[in-house]
């Protein structure tokens, strides 16, 4: 595996296994293909937060090979194979522990197009990706050719509230919205951490992994199939990542705001079966940045459930 430094290629990177410290982070990625030239490569995102990139490489791999399109697998800062976050007491006490947010996640991706000696890439985000790749197009419109997101997930108050609700319905258990009394209690100019609520609500109901396991699988061979694969890859951390994130709000971030400024095509693909993305979620990229809406019949990861109907709609998605 090449150990690279900060350094941007002159030249595309050759394909291969790459270990770089890009943004102050130790990041993984994997480079799949020559590529066409003029063609952009496609940076895959994704989800969790602190997940990785090896079910969907393994799974869509062969198929984005055989189109021809270079093809770049990202584990985020703290994620998968990349470098494990600074964030110990020591390091806080040090004055330099890892900051994790929105901000500096896409700053990453902007060292790694630099690094792959890329003029554009077309940013592919799942879930908690999205929110990556649709800020990204924002930010930096010219070095992004499209955005495609799957399932994506941009609110995450309004997230929370699914989570909360869902868990009431699934457990019989009794459904009430914190908001209202925490907004009585916040003094005034504070901001209620309500998504947070939420969640503490929704998971007192119901562990996370049930919670999310019926929300996200259309079935339980679905299920154990990604289980196997991530079994496989030996990567089952993550918690980590996603801790840090909540310490810094994440369940208080509201993205929708920001997308009516996102200045390139937006394409997004839904499963009809993921209730923590479809309809809410998605009707927001749909409608705030002009969002191109294909929907499956699968759950949260469409390439589980039907990867040839998957691979049709991210095909076009790509080269429309």
């Amino acid at each position: 595996m090449p150990r690279m430094t900060s350094q941007p290629s002159p030249e595309p990177l050759p394909a291969g296994i790459y270990e770089a410290h890009l943004n102050g982070a130790d990041l993984y990625f994997e480079v799949v293909g020559e590529g066409q030239a003029g063609v952009p490569p496609l940076v895959y995102l994704h989800g969790g937060p602190g997940y990785n990139a090896y079910s969907f490489r393994e799974l869509m791999g062969d198929h984005l090979e055989a189109s021809g399109r270079r093809v770049v697998y990202l584990d985020q800062r703290g994620a998968g194979r990349s470098g494990a976050l600074e964030d110990t007491e020591q390091a806080q006490a040090a004055g330099h522990a890892e900051t994790l947010d929105l901000d500096t996640l896409v700053a990453d991706v902007e060292e790694l197009r630099e690094f792959l000696g890329a003029e554009q890439i077309v940013p592919l985000g799942h879930g908690f990706g999205a929110l990556i790749a649709l800020e990204y197009a924002r930010r930096y419109p010219t070095r992004t050719a499209r955005v495609v997101v799957v399932n994506p997930w941009v609110h995450y108050p309004a997230l929370a509230l699914t989570l909360l609700r869902e868990a009431a319905g699934i457990t019989g258990g009794q459904f009430e919205d914190p908001a209202p009394k925490l907004r009585a209690q916040t003094p005034e100019g504070q901001h209620p951490p309500i998504g947070a609520a939420r969640v503490e609500a929704a998971f007192g109901l119901l562990n996370a992994r049930d919670l999310l396991n019926a929300l996200q699988f259309v079935d339980a061979p679905s299920r154990m199939r990604l289980e196997f694969l991530d079994v496989e890859s030996q990567l089952l951390g993550g918690g980590e990542m996603q801790q840090a994130l909540v310490n810094q709000g994440l369940w208080e971030f509201e993205y929708p705001a920001f997308m009516g400024e996102i200045r390139r095509p937006v394409f997004v693909i839904a499963g009809v079966h993921d209730r923590t993305s479809y309809p809410e979620q998605t009707d927001w990229v749909v409608d705030l940045a002009g969002g191109d809406l294909t929907v499956l019949d699968t759950g949260h990861y469409p390439w589980l459930d039907d990867e040839d109907a998957f691979a049709g709609a991210l095909d076009e998605a790509l080269t429309r």
